[in-house]
C-alpha cells in the first residue's frame, strides 16, 4: 500500500492562466473543471526498492545464521564441551548440514584443528556467498543513477 502525496510540481505542467482565446489561434481550450475527490501518485521505484532491500535482509539474515551456526561448533569443539548435550548435538547437527561438504577439506593430525578450518572456511565461504548474492540482486534489480522516472496518477 502507497501512502497518498502530493504530486511534485517540479515534474507537472501547471495549466496556464488564461482562457480560451488567448493563446494565438485558440489552440488551447481550458478542459470544464473537475472535483477531484482524492489523487494518488504512485512511484514503482520506491516499491521495488523496498521489495530489494527486504530480499538482502533475508539472505543477509540466514548466511549469517549459518555463519554463526558454523563459528558456534567451533567454539563448542575448542572447549571441549560435552556431545550428549541437547544444545551440542543441535549444534553439532544443524553445522554438519550447512558446512557446503567442506567437512574433510582439511585433515590435521589434530580433531580440533581439523573442525577450526572446515567448519571455519565453511562460515567465510556463506558470508562471501551473501555478499555476492545481495550485490548481485541489487545490480541487476535497481537502476542506475540516469533511470527515467515514471508516475502513475490515478485520479478517484
Amino acid at each position: 500500500m502507497t501512502v497518498p502525496q502530493e504530486p511534485d510540481p517540479r515534474r507537472t505542467r501547471a495549466l496556464p492562466e488564461s482562457g480560451p482565446g488567448d493563446l494565438p489561434g485558440d489552440q488551447y481550450v481550458r478542459p470544464a473543471q473537475e472535483e477531484v475527490v482524492s489523487e494518488r501518485v504512485e512511484d514503482s521505484y520506491a516499491s521495488r526498492v523496498r521489495t530489494v532491500r527486504m530480499v538482502c535482509s533475508a539472505i543477509t539474515f540466514v548466511v549469517g545464521l549459518f555463519a554463526v551456526v558454523l563459528v558456534a561448533q567451533i567454539i563448542l569443539v575448542l572447549a571441549d564441551a560435552n556431545p550428549r548435550n541437547g544444545f551440542a548435538s543441535f549444534v553439532d547437527g544443524f553445522s554438519s548440514g550447512v558446512s557446503l561438504g567442506f567437512d574433510g577439506l582439511f585433515t590435521p593430525s589434530s580433531h580440533k584443528a581439523a573442525v577450526l578450518f572446515n567448519y571455519g572456511t565453511a562460515a567465510i565461504v556463506w558470508l562471501l556467498i551473501g555478499a555476492a548474492l545481495t550485490y548481485l540482486i541489487r545490480k541487476f534489480a535497481l537502476p542506475g543513477p540516469r533511470r527515467e522516472v515514471r508516475y502513475r496518477r490515478t485520479v478517484q
